[in-house]
């Protein structure tokens, strides 16, 4: 228990320090990579925008001097397996301010060509690393008696993908920086589904002719990322490359603005610099520096053409030309075949035609014997089936004739016994009718005289008994409500006085009162400082059914939101532990109003 204690001051002491300075978020502040190590942008780019077999490093100081921190460094090597795919393998050093993070990354991505001027590039980023707690203010007393937390290094697997549509000089790209992470040392997922970063970006590339510089293209972008806890960030680029050097302007509404510039020497080595300054928007003003050093291993006319490249026009009138030639001589090939494959299908049909002549012939003979035997035979059946026939229809005639005569007899016969029976039934009924009539009137006479007595008792009835339920429900109101009056008084008396020892690993917080809230326990799912934030976690609550409430606490100012308030800490604890009865899966822990 008492390690427990220490280490949870340790770390509110971490984050109380760190609170008072700027909070950097949580991606990997790579937005100005626009030639080298772009596929840390997206894992998709380093197809078509790093250049293959060479090995570039990069490293940005934020806000800082070069010697302080935060910074990232990132170093890679790049090499294409094919004209449709490419592998890299990185180390990379990320330092927040608040986390240490040092590892490797695998990078693969494969082009698939749809057509001559539409690309689909998809793409991975896989990260492994060991993250630590980046503050050492907090200086450890031997002196102290207390055991004293120390810091643990997790290890953590983490997958980044991307996938990138070109048409033409159009480019469209989406990637996330942490979609898939899993961290080993916890035996946990590392980031919940709310602290996913995204990215999109789209971009135009328009060729430009600079005299000698060959390939050069203008590259204006535009870019929006998701930070899990903060505001979207939204940014824009444009890059000249050439190439000797390059060149480019930015601005992202978090950082502020950037320029930065970079050249090409002996056709192998690149360096370059960029600085960016922060902006009113921004949440420091300081300026961060960032350098760029390649080395390309291949041949200068090896180096990847970016799309956009200008190609001269008799080199594109050649392409046009030999691209129709060979057309020609495609097409050409396909008809010689088709008209040797027709030729020679004509030939067999006609041996077959003239075997089947014959066969046709013969078959012509046998048919016309067999169907004149077959006449005969009908002509033969017809005329003994005719005389069968004449001879059946005069014996049915006769007999009909006979049945009609013995029927018109049972009729007359039968009408004359109906007549009788519908003249007694007539009478029988009429007399019948009188004697219904006379007791009718009879019955109702003292119908009217009962229902009159009857009324006037239940009328009576009723309004005793309505007098005697008033009274009995008025009387149980009262006592009811007497009674859950002193129940709630004890209730409240009972909770007041509770302690509480929370148990080992539970987060759990107690006030003697807030604003607005009356005494019990609420089990917080959430806490928002940004109301953005607060408003889309209680609405995808409620897509979910649940009803959640919230409170503004007067301390810090931030959102709480609550799925339930209890009585007694038992039943918070039950609701904790079983996921509010399985209805939500996210973490929750306790939050005590005593209410003295």
């Amino acid at each position: 228990m008492g390690k427990t204690i220490i280490s949870f001051l340790f770390l509110m002491f971490v984050l109380v320090l760190q609170s008072q300075e700027s909070r950097l978020p949580a991606d990997l502040r790579q937005h100005n990579l626009t030639t080298y190590n772009s596929s840390l942008f997206n894992p998709a780019y380093s197809v078509d925008r790093n250049n293959a077999n060479s090995l570039a490093y990069w490293v940005r100081w934020q806000w800082q001097t070069i010697d302080g921190n935060p910074t990232t460094q990132f170093i890679n090597y790049t090499r294409k397996l094919n004209t449709n795919s490419a592998v890299g393998a990185a180390f990379f050093q990320q330092n927040t301010g608040i986390y240490f993070d040092t590892g490797g990354v695998i990078n693969y991505a494969y082009s698939f060509d749809l057509n001559e001027t539409v690309k689909l590039s998809v793409g991975a980023n896989v990260f492994g690393f060991k993250q630590s707690l980046a503050d050492d203010r907090f200086i450890v007393d031997p002196d102290f008696p207390l055991p004293q937390s120390s810091s643990v290094d997790d290890f953590i697997l983490q997958m980044a993908p991307g996938v990138n549509l070109s048409v033409e000089r159009l480019t469209l790209g989406f990637a996330s920086e942490n979609l898939f992470d899993y961290n080993f040392t916890e035996k946990e997922v590392n980031t919940e589904k709310e602290d996913k970063v995204y990215m999109g970006a789209v971009s135009y590339d328009f060729p430009v002719s600079l005299g000698a510089a060959m390939n050069a293209f203008v590259r204006p972008s535009m870019y929006l990322r998701t930070i899990p806890g903060q505001a979207n960030q939204i940014g824009f680029n444009a890059l000249l490359n050439t190439n000797k050097y390059w060149g480019q302007l930015g601005f992202n509404n978090f950082y502020g603005y950037g320029v930065g510039v970079g050249g090409t020497f002996f056709n192998h080595v690149s360096l370059g610099a960029l600085v960016e300054f922060g902006a009113d928007s921004s949440v420091s003003t300081e300026s961060s520096f960032e350098l760029m050093a390649a080395y390309f291993f291949g041949k200068p006319e090896e180096r990847h053409k970016m799309v956009g490249s200008v190609v001269s026009e008799e080199n594109e009138l050649e392409q046009i030309e030999s691209a129709a030639v060979a057309k020609a001589e495609a097409e050409e090939e396909k008809n010689k075949e088709a008209l040797t494959e027709e030729l020679e299908k004509t030939e067999e049909l006609a041996e077959e035609s003239k075997s089947e002549e014959k066969l046709a012939k013969k078959q012509e003979k046998e048919r016309r014997k067999l169907e004149k035997a077959a006449q005969d035979s009908i002509a033969k059946a017809e005329k003994e089936t005719a005389l069968a026939l004449n001879k059946e229809e005069k014996r049915l005639q006769k007999e009909l004739e006979e049945q009609m005569k013995v029927e018109e007899a049972l009729a007359k016969a039968t009408e004359k016994e109906a007549m009788q029976q519908k003249d007694e039934m007539a009478q029988k009924a009429k007399a019948a009718e009188l004697a219904k009539i006379e007791e009718a009137e009879q019955a109702t006479k003292l119908d009217v005289i009962n229902k009159a007595k009857q009324e006037e008792a239940l009328a009576a009835a009723q309004k005793i008994k309505e007098a005697k339920e008033k009274a009995e429900a008025a009387a149980a109101a009262a006592a009811v409500k007497s009674a859950q009056e002193k129940v709630a008084q004890e209730t409240k008396l009972v909770q007041q006085e509770e302690v509480i020892t929370p148990l080992k690993g539970e987060k759990y917080e107690e006030v003697q009162a807030e604003a607005g809230l009356e005494p019990g326990y609420y089990l917080i799912a959430n806490v928002f400082g940004t109301k953005k934030y607060f408003d889309a976690f209680v609405a995808d609550l409620e897509r979910k059914g649940l009803q959640p409430d919230s409170f503004i606490r007067s301390k810090n100012k931030f959102h709480y939101v609550y799925l339930n308030r209890f009585d007694t800490m038992g039943q918070a604890r039950n609701a904790r532990d079983s996921n509010f009865d399985g209805k939500f899966s996210g973490k929750t822990w306790i939050f005590r109003v005593v209410g003295k």
